[in-house]
């Protein structure tokens, strides 16, 4: 966190509450922009040094001079998300590509995040799936794969079928766009305008209905991840 205090962020444990709007301006589908495109103002993680503003954009940067060990979130500061849409866009180089939006999630007092996440990878089936982030449900994290709809039962058993489309990342340096929506248990993901995953959740004591929307830059070899363009819709 700098020394002006304008990183600030509504995330108990590590974070003070923000004391202005962090709207810029709506749309006329109801669209809101939650980042101004020239700072962080209305952002926040636990570790800012992986942070910044570069190209308009949300930056989460590791290297071999600064790694990252452990999986890093920068939160929205408006409070908690429920029912919504979101729409942004996105790019990543290194690393797989390998990052995601979390989203009706909760964050550690150790800054890892616990919930639902978009997630972006450079291919396969989890670009584009929804995982569940430091699960403890039975079954592995990824609820639904890239081009498959999922239906989790009250006990937890999934049935799966094929959307017969899959999306795919657009050449390094692109960019890339997202929609997240997200109405009770039913949760639908698109990029580059395919919709490449479904997921319906009724495992009891596992799905989860708000929490907060936050971008990840993923431990491991060093990476780039930029987001922009970034609105919000509650429901």
């Amino acid at each position: 966190m700098n020394a002006n205090g304008e990183r600030l962020m509504a995330i108990v444990g590590f974070v003070l509450i923000l004391t202005q709007s962090l709207v810029v301006q709506a749309d006329p589908e109801g669209y809101q922009s939650i980042f101004d495109g020239k700072s962080l103002k209305g952002w926040g993680a636990k570790e800012m040094v992986y942070w910044s503003v570069r190209d308009g954009a949300v930056t989460g940067e590791s290297t071999p001079e600064r790694p990252c060990t452990s999986n890093q979130f920068i939160v929205w500061g408006g409070g908690e998300v429920g029912d919504f849409e979101l729409k942004l866009k996105f790019r990543a180089r290194g690393n797989g590509c390998n990052s995601g939006v979390q989203f009706r999630s909760k964050i550690l007092e150790n800054g890892l995040a616990v919930g639902y996440q978009a997630d972006i990878y450079q291919q396969g089936p989890y670009l584009g799936g929804v995982c569940d982030e430091l699960h403890s449900r039975e079954g592995e994290e990824l609820l639904t794969k890239n081009g498959k709809k999922t239906v989790i039962d009250v006990s937890g058993r999934r049935h799966e079928t094929d959307l017969g489309v899959i999306a795919r990342m657009r050449p390094e340096g692109e960019w890339n766009d997202y929609h997240i929506s997200a109405k009770g248990q039913h949760i639908i993901l698109k990029i580059n305008g395919v919709t490449c995953s479904e997921l319906i959740d009724r495992e009891e004591g596992h799905f989860d209905l708000k929490g907060i929307l936050g971008l990840q830059l993923r431990a491991g070899r060093p990476m780039t991840v930029q987001f922009k363009e970034i609105f919000l819709k509650q429901l």
